[in-house]
């Protein structure tokens, strides 16, 4: 196994990429000029296996170790931008207003295109590796779902499937990885509030969809602490609320929605189903009724067991052992890795982003510091799971 120093030489055309990609934003499926900028410098590594228009601008390129046959593992990198106006005032902030790589997915395809530079070179492992370069992880339709449905893990034959995501707040060259439920579901619902509207003078006479919306928003917080085990995460928001447009009109109706995050498949069907049966007898009760539609988004990340054995020993012998923790505190966000690792064994991690602005925020930037020690777990990962 390496140490990170073997993988410095890659930083200074890593840190050229990323940039290149940071100027040059783009949005969920729409990664025209991304996927073709990835597409050419695969090639350019001499990687005549690739193929693209996968879920539309996603890309699947193998390489073919020179250790005997094997296996062949998925590294997935995500590649899309988000719909932010850039506060970063970095000299190399993108160059399109309203977009920006907010969420460091230009640092993850770099990352993932040095690995792809060294793997090529050396080929020190048996089997494959498949590079999975993906659109849209930040909107629905899912775009790791999408590629899970056009049948790639059957048409590359991958085994076992890895992720890697840059956090904020963790040190550079140091990682941060679970077993189990690491990243929660993400779940959303809309419902109406239907009464009876009237004066706002004669309250009386009507059936007030906004006194009903607020028992139902004061009634779900009881799903949480009184109907789930304490010891369990289950999170009930409710995020939006319209109605009404006049000062001295009862409105007829009342719309609000929210979302629900959990790590548990059992808690998610419990809230969909105790949601509407909660909301239902509150507005039933005071002589009105609810229209309820709930999303299911993304599903709970799971770090597959084995998986995450290999993932942990490939960082620390990189960083060594006091820099990867292995207990990390899974998160109450999402991400739609989740697809390919039901789809598939394998797992996730994190790795340290330093002390910058966080993900999602105007100012945040990618740190390039940590190019080399993202190249490196990759190319430890491969050699650790595919030893000849």
């Amino acid at each position: 196994m390496r140490s990170v120093e073997v993988f410095r030489d890659l930083q200074s055309e890593a840190t050229a990429w990323r940039r290149h990609l940071h100027q040059n934003p783009e949005l969920d499926y729409q990664l025209h000029n991304t996927a073709g900028f990835v597409a050419e410098r695969l090639a350019s590594f001499g990687i005549n296996h690739i193929e693209t228009g996968i879920a539309e601008t996603g890309i699947v390129a193998l390489i073919q170790g020179e250790g005997g046959e094997g296996p062949t593992i998925g590294l997935r990198a995500d590649m899309d931008a988000l719909p932010i106006l850039e506060e970063s005032n970095k000299p190399w902030s993108s160059k399109t207003r309203g977009k920006m790589h907010a969420c460091g997915h230009d640092g993850h395809t770099a990352m993932l295109l040095g690995a792809a530079k060294y793997l090529a070179s050396t080929r020190k492992f048996k089997g494959s590796v498949a590079l999975i370069f993906q659109p849209a992880e930040e909107v629905l339709p899912s775009g790791a779902l999408r590629m899970v449905q056009e049948g790639i893990m059957d048409r590359f034959g991958i085994s076992q499937v890895f992720g890697m995501h840059n956090t904020p707040g963790i040190e550079v060259g140091k990682f941060g990885i679970c077993h189990g439920p690491i990243l929660a579901s993400l779940d959303d619902f809309d419902m109406v509030v239907t009464g009876k509207g009237g004066h706002a003078a004669r309250p009386h006479e009507t059936v007030d969809p906004i006194v009903i919306a607020g028992q139902i928003i004061v009634g779900l917080q009881t799903l949480v602490s009184r109907n789930t085990n304490p010891l369990e995460s289950l999170v009930v928001s409710i995020t939006k609320l319209n109605a009404g447009t006049s000062y001295n009109i009862i409105p007829g109706h009342a719309g609000m929605g929210g979302t629900v995050r959990t790590f548990s498949p059992a808690l998610r069907d419990f809230a969909e189903r105790q949601i509407l049966a909660s909301a239902q007898g509150i507005a039933r009760a005071f002589g009105g009724d609810i229209e309820f539609q709930y999303r299911r988004d993304c599903p709970v990340t799971f770090n597959h067991s084995d998986e995450t054995d290999l993932a942990i020993r490939a960082a620390r012998n990189l960083v060594g052992l006091t820099s990867v923790n292995d207990k990390m505190t899974p998160r109450i966000s999402s991400e739609d890795f989740a697809y390919m690792l039901e789809a598939r064994p394998g797992a996730i991690i994190y790795i340290g982003n330093g002390s910058t602005a966080a993900l999602h925020n105007p100012a945040y930037d990618f740190n390039d510091e940590a190019l080399p020690y993202g190249i490196g777990y990759w190319v430890n990962l491969v050699e650790t799971v595919l030893a000849p």
